[in-house]
């Protein structure tokens, strides 16, 4: 019989857990430097290795584990710490794993840059990078060492915008993987040592030594894993040698590995306590994972973020104007095969430079560089960068050009290919008089469902866009003292109090110093 250190035989086909040398922050920053200045990346395309069918894997094991350690805990068994944790914070686990399904869909996890060379060739970049941090703080995240991790990469190798927001998703899949290794371990450990307290019962069931004999020759051969040994000396310690020979068959056994029974219990007291230790972390980590302002990390950690916050109306803006300006650097970086980071710098420096309209003017205003990315002056930066659009997005520009010819000319056009349905299958089989009758009939309801058919279209192409807007942080300033006035027609006395009302109830929402509300109204039968 084999006595190993590391689990060995029943165990020998499972991934070991993800768990490193626990390294400080500052040898965390040194790795992630080596990373940024060895790993090549190459763009996401059609065929890379999926995270998908593992992930599902990995939630169909879980279940079983849980369900197996959760049977444990009702028929009254001894179970670890680690497999308690498990148990107690499974909806967690559940969690996470909606929430990997819900932020990760094909199209964005595709456009994810892809590591060129082993071990994890074909698979997202910033998963690797997950995947090195969890090792080495053994699954234990604390933010401010993840940003300073982040920093130093990039400090090398900026990361896209895409991959900065996948972090949270990342360190997601990783966790839960990490999470499944360690449960399949659980689970075959608590099946080993119900294998050996079955073995124990037979033998002090036994009468002879013989009879002993006789069972512990099957294990004479072949390896025994290390919670088996443990739980078969513990059961067997207190026995009378003479009457209970296996005790000492099984010293014998230890010797010729070269190991004593107290160094196997110490092997798997350390085994238990790094388990316990690594389930606790990657629940914590969940836990916080789940509550974490990621959108505060994303832009602590963002160069781009920081490049756009060189211009100095920037950060007045509020987080969705913020966060227009990002996708729109990212798909101007896409289709002019640009870095993200070159170009947000250019459009900070367009904004710089080239203002709109003249400042001294009352019409005019300095330029922000909202302009370059999501406002007029766009065509213009896409000639200057090279980019070269879509025919989706040639598309849309045309249509939004001309939005009331094409709009109207779509419905006549889907109008007619209704009516083409039920005339078509008349035709021939009546009069004209007849078709003419059916098609006349046939306008309104087909009208009808064109409407809604084109109006649905181009709500889902299109979709709301909302504009630009100032977060004042601090209440609206002097220097924007602003007066909102809603007109009105003076019809008759109920009315006026009615619109009385609904201004004070605006003036009371919004109790700002520098923001006034006022009725701009007029008689019903006034010329202007």
């Amino acid at each position: 019989m084999k006595i190993a250190s590391r689990p060995s035989s029943s165990f020998a086909h499972l991934p070991e857990p993800i768990r490193g040398e626990l390294w400080s922050v500052e040898r965390l920053e040194q790795h992630a430097l080596s990373l940024a200045g060895t790993q090549q990346t190459r763009p996401g395309r059609r065929g890379d290795r999926q995270l998908g069918p593992r992930l599902r894997e990995n939630g169909r094991v879980l279940l079983q584990s849980y369900r197996t350690i959760a049977d444990t805990m009702r028929d009254e068994r001894a179970v670890t710490p680690a497999a308690e944790w498990l148990v107690d914070n499974f909806h967690l686990v559940e969690e996470q794993l909606r929430e990997i399904r819900e932020d990760l869909p094909p199209g964005f996890y595709r456009e994810l840059p892809k590591l060129a060379s082993d071990p994890f060739r074909g698979y997202p970049r910033v998963y690797a990078l997950a995947y090195d941090f969890v090792a080495h703080t053994d699954s234990l995240i604390d933010a401010e060492v993840l940003a300073r991790f982040v920093r130093a990469y990039q400090s090398r190798e900026p990361l896209t915008i895409g991959e900065l927001w996948a972090i949270a998703i990342s360190l997601r899949v990783v966790l839960v993987e990490n999470l499944r290794r360690l449960a399949e371990r659980m689970v075959r450990a608590r099946a080993v040592r119900d294998q050996a307290e079955a073995l124990a019962d037979r033998l002090l069931e036994a009468d002879r030594p013989a009879d002993q004999e006789a069972l512990l020759r099957r294990y004479e051969e072949g390896t025994r894993d290390v919670p088996f040994v443990v739980v078969l000396l513990g059961r067997l310690r207190d026995q009378d040698p003479q009457v209970t020979p296996a005790l000492d068959w099984l010293h014998r056994r230890l010797e010729e590995q070269g190991t004593t029974a107290e160094e196997v219990v110490t092997v798997e007291y350390r085994r238990q306590t790094s388990m316990n230790a690594t389930v606790r972390n990657v629940i914590t980590s969940m836990r916080l994972i789940s509550t974490f302002d990621w959108a505060g990390f994303f832009e602590s950690v963002s160069r781009v973020e920081a490049a756009l916050a060189e211009h100095p109306d920037y950060r007045a803006m509020d987080f969705g104007t913020r966060d227009q300006y990002r996708h729109a650097v990212e798909e101007l970086a896409r289709d002019a095969k640009l870095q993200e980071l070159e170009v947000a710098r250019r459009a900070v420096e367009r904004a710089a430079t080239e203002p709109v309209g003249d400042p001294g003017d009352p019409g005019g205003r300095p330029a922000d560089p909202g302009d370059f990315l999501i406002g007029s002056a766009r065509p213009a930066f896409e000639r200057e960068i090279g980019a070269r659009l879509r025919p989706g997005r040639r598309l849309e520009r045309a249509f939004l050009a001309r939005a009331t010819p094409v709009y109207l000319g779509t419905l006549v056009l889907v109008t007619l290919l209704l009516l083409a349905v039920p005339v078509g299958l008349e035709l021939g089989k009546v009069g004209t008089p007849a078709l003419l009758l059916l098609g006349l009939l046939a306008l309104f309801p087909a009208s009808d469902l064109a409407l809604q058919l084109v109006n649905s279209g181009v709500t889902r192409r299109l979709g709301p866009k909302s504009l630009p807007r100032l977060e004042l942080r601090d209440g609206v300033p002097r220097t924007l003292r602003t007066l909102v006035a809603v007109p009105i027609l003076l019809t008759d006395a109920a009315q006026i109090e009615e619109q009385i009302s609904r201004l004070e109830v605006h003036y009371l929402a919004n109790p700002e110093d520098e923001l006034r509300f006022a009725l701009l109204s007029d008689w019903a039968d006034a010329p202007a």
